[in-house]
């Protein structure tokens, strides 16, 4: 069945949710300031264009830089974790704990550390990729035979060939389930630290359309944002199907 029949059901369930979103508001007449009605909100798209994109821009720098970052310490600290005993039984317990820390105390703290500019929501980005990739990779790079590993021994490999042949090729569809929860998270991130003080990006444009009850432009905003995880998401879909090419096709 082609790819484009494949997405039919969502594209029909989509367009059957906006037409019952615009009959509700119109017929029960709700007011504009609690829910705006789709012709409104993509009013908003037309005319504030420009702001939207201004405030777009920042937090899609912020969502890839924190994804790149988040993402690169993970894996490195797996393979540091898998050759090394002693470094998984110190460090991962703290990963642990980290992640345990809702990310929503963590950005005030960053916040104060790293001042109000593009660093701490980085930052923030990267920690809420951080312990998905972290696990999945260690869990990736372990799920090797062990006859495998006998063989590799017999012929005399180095960790560095084991590591390059066939830890990370048997990581890869670990890594990239971890990965497409990572380009959703990393935009969340990425808004949450802009909630927490700053006079751009989406995060800051949505506190501002709520607090003067802008129900058009917070609805459009979200809307973007979503938008922005959404393209993270099928960005790595489609890496993942070009790199493993083995692994037989899933929905996305």
């Amino acid at each position: 069945m082609p790819r484009w029949r494949q997405r039919l059901p969502a594209i029909a369930t989509g367009c059957s949710i906006i037409l019952l979103w615009q009959l509700g508001v119109t017929v029960f007449g709700v007011p504009t300031y609690i829910a705006p009605s789709p012709l409104q909100v993509m009013a908003v798209f037309r005319d504030k264009a420009d702001i939207l994109w201004l405030n777009f821009l920042p937090t899609l720098f912020e969502a890839v830089s924190g994804f790149i970052i988040g993402n690169l310490v993970a894996v490195l600290l797996a393979i540091w974790f898998v050759h090394s005993r002693f470094a998984e039984r110190a460090f991962y317990p703290i990963a642990v704990f980290v992640n345990t820390i809702p990310i929503i105390a963590i950005a005030p703290i960053l916040v104060l550390i790293l001042g109000n500019g593009y660093a701490p929501k980085i930052v923030i980005a990267a920690l809420i990729c951080f312990f998905p990739t972290l696990v999945n990779m260690v869990r990736g790079l372990k799920a090797v035979s062990p006859q495998m590993l006998e063989l590799l021994r017999v012929l005399s490999a180095s960790n560095r060939e084991t590591l390059l042949k066939i830890r990370l090729q048997s990581s890869l569809p670990f890594l990239f389930a971890a990965l497409k929860i990572a380009s959703t998270t990393s935009v969340i991130g990425a808004i949450v630290g802009e909630w927490i003080g700053s006079n751009y990006g989406l995060g800051a444009l949505i506190i501002e359309a709520t607090y003067n009850f802008r129900a058009p432009m917070l609805y459009a905003t979200v809307i973007l944002g979503a938008s922005l995880a959404v393209a993270g998401f099928t960005v790595t879909s489609l890496v993942e199907r070009m790199v493993i090419r083995w692994k037989p096709d899933a929905v996305f």
